[in-house]
């Protein structure tokens, strides 16, 4: 339920055309795509990173070890939604974040992400660093009855 989504970070998004298969629905990777601007916007607007930092200065890279989505409700080209994002276990390596997208009330996705940081140079995974870390468990543990489920 939306409800369930309070207190945690949340960012509108407007499904363009460019979303969109020839019926007007968004295209099930292109929901991947949209999420992932939501985590940019998450980790700028709420953690108080730079997202782009990390992989232009850093060499961190912020890529998905996996993602999965329950498609609850089509979305529609030109849909005003808002998308909640709760972070669901921090790992050595990993961050697991559980994305919620609503129109009005109604839930339209349900997804899985989980971020692997891994060293561009290396090409292999890293431990998180100590900020991300940091931040992740700050807004982690400020909203410990949030859900992120599949509502």
């Amino acid at each position: 339920m939306r409800a369930d989504q309070s207190g945690l970070f949340h960012a509108p998004v407007r499904v363009r055309f460019s979303h969109c298969d020839p019926a007007g629905i968004v295209y099930f990777p292109r929901w991947f795509d949209l999420l992932n601007g939501v985590v940019e916007d998450w980790f700028t607007e709420r953690l108080g990173l730079d997202y782009q930092g990390f992989h232009q200065t850093r060499g961190i890279s912020l890529g998905y070890g996996h993602a999965e989505a329950d498609f609850l409700r089509p979305g529609f080209w030109n849909d005003r939604l808002d998308v909640f994002v709760r972070v669901a276990r921090i790992g050595g390596a990993s961050l697991d974040l559980a994305v919620t997208g609503f129109r009005g009330e109604a839930p339209v996705i349900a997804a899985r992400l989980v971020i692997v940081t891994t060293s561009l140079t290396e090409r292999r995974a890293i431990p998180l660093p100590d900020d991300l870390r940091a931040a992740a468990e700050r807004d982690r543990d400020a909203h410990p009855h949030a859900s992120g489920d599949t509502p």
